[in-house]
């Protein structure tokens, strides 16, 4: 399979060089076909950096300097390029990287990264999965385990991480104790496994997840992590008991959590309290916006490799809201489609001349380039699809197919003695968790200074 994939993805290449991938990107949004061409070259240009086919190289990784939670992002983009575009171009590429990382026991933890990742690191990589699931991506080959059966063992791994002892619940921001910001309760860790949970009972229709789910999202509100203006401030520690907090707000932050009460709502068939809950987060969203288009807060100075791609993830989540909540469209998909058109007029870098750039409000290309700038831009234009795509699949509907195991998971502890037999490495560290470096030298969130409120 690897090796037919590979082929496949070479070929993924000569083609959209075909395509004018040395022109600028143009978008017309009345056009389905100008936003799949637009879509393929933004989609070209991200896969230009993954290295995980070239011979030697370890599939379902990103070079450096990015780290590895946000490979298992990138994948996930692309599992939503085929679901909104319907090219089959990267199906093979995306399997392979996706179904690599699974590790020995099939929960996204394998022996390269186990030993430095965080629980949002591999919340990213079950999120991939869960879609994978939700949008009927090809299925696994024989023999190894369904899309949903690997985001039902990200669940149960994480599930088993709940940590009551301290400020009466939620996940901490690293797996095991040797690890920079083990102390820290962040919203990302605990804002995937709440998405992850909402749409497994979604999905699957048991109400156990949905009590998970519930309950995170409960906590965060009651650590002061998510007010009732449903503002998502980044995390807290448990040294101060979780009374202080690190103000900085993302997008990702937002937009994980407004896409898991989408879930909810939809799974207690339109509830008021979950409507609320959405419709919260759609509003507090609105100070990610300037003149409609979207922004990271970071942008006014400087965003690190990690930040450079959130607005993907927002895009992402904001789109498949209006599937599941679609009171939600009007204003979602009117963002969508401002901050489209915006961020293709910064696709005018590199030495293609379609380089897409970080900063979407200036209307030029600002010469930052990378994987988390195309994926952004990716992710913004084809969410313009979404009204035309196929409904979510799920096994309540009877159209879900993706072979599961709801104890998947449920028996691996990942002792830390066995872990930490084995020394960690450079390379280890080159995988590590979003922010790890941040948090060495006292910085949290990537700000230039902590912004704590008592």
């Amino acid at each position: 399979m690897w090796f037919s994939s590979s082929l496949a993805y070479t070929a993924a290449i000569c083609t959209l060089a075909g395509r004018g991938a040395d022109a600028a990107i143009t978008l017309d949004l009345t056009s389905d076909a100008s936003i799949k061409q637009a879509a393929a070259s933004a989609a070209y240009n991200m896969m230009s950096y993954y290295t995980g086919n070239h011979t030697g190289d370890n599939p379902g990784n990103l070079p450096a300097p990015y780290y590895w939670w946000e490979a298992g992002a990138m994948f996930g983009t692309m599992v939503n390029y085929w679901y909104y575009t319907g090219d089959k171009s990267y199906i093979d590429v995306t399997s392979q990287g996706l179904l690599s990382q699974i590790g020995e026991d099939y929960d996204y933890m394998p022996e390269n990264q186990t030993k430095t990742e965080g629980n949002d690191d591999q919340g990213f990589w079950g999120l991939a999965a869960m879609t994978a699931a939700e949008t009927k991506f090809q299925d696994p080959p024989d023999g190894q385990p369904g899309w949903l059966a690997l985001a039902q063992g990200v669940f149960n791994t994480q599930a088993a991480r709940w940590d009551g002892a301290n400020c009466n619940g939620g996940l901490r921001w690293q797996i095991f104790t040797f690890n920079n910001g083990y102390d820290y309760k962040n919203s990302i860790s605990n804002g995937c496994f709440f998405n992850l949970a909402a749409r497994l009972a979604l999905y699957t229709g048991n109400s156990t997840y949905a009590d998970w789910a519930t309950k995170t999202f409960d906590w965060v509100n009651s650590v002061g992590l998510m007010g009732s203006d449903f503002k998502v401030h980044d995390g807290t520690r448990i040294g101060d008991n979780c009374t202080a907090k690190d103000n900085n707000m993302w997008t990702y932050n937002s937009g994980v959590y407004l896409l898991g009460a989408a879930a909810m709502y939809n799974y207690t068939n339109g509830s008021t309290l979950w409507q609320t809950r959405v419709q919260g987060l759609v509003d507090a969203g609105q100070d990610f916006f300037t003149d409609g288009v979207l922004f990271e807060p970071c942008e006014s100075s400087k965003c690190n490799i990690d930040q450079k791609s959130f607005k993907a993830y927002y895009s992402r989540w904001t789109a498949a809201t209006t599937q599941i909540a679609p009171f939600t469209k009007d204003t979602i998909m009117k963002r969508i489609s401002t901050s489209a058109t915006a961020a293709v007029k910064t696709c005018t870098g590199g030495t293609n001349g379609n380089g897409c750039g970080m900063s979407w409000t200036t209307g030029v290309n600002d010469g930052s380039l990378g994987v988390g700038e195309q994926m952004s831009a990716l992710e913004a234009i084809q969410s313009n699809l979404v009204g035309s795509a196929a409904a979510w699949v799920s096994a309540v509907k009877g159209t879900g197919t993706s072979e599961g195991n709801a104890d998947a998971g449920s028996d691996q502890t990942h002792d830390e003695s066995k872990v930490t037999s084995k020394p960690i490495t450079t390379k280890d560290r080159v995988g590590a968790g979003i922010f790890t470096a941040l948090i060495l030298i006292g910085v949290v969130g990537g700000s230039a200074t902590m912004m704590i409120s008592e």
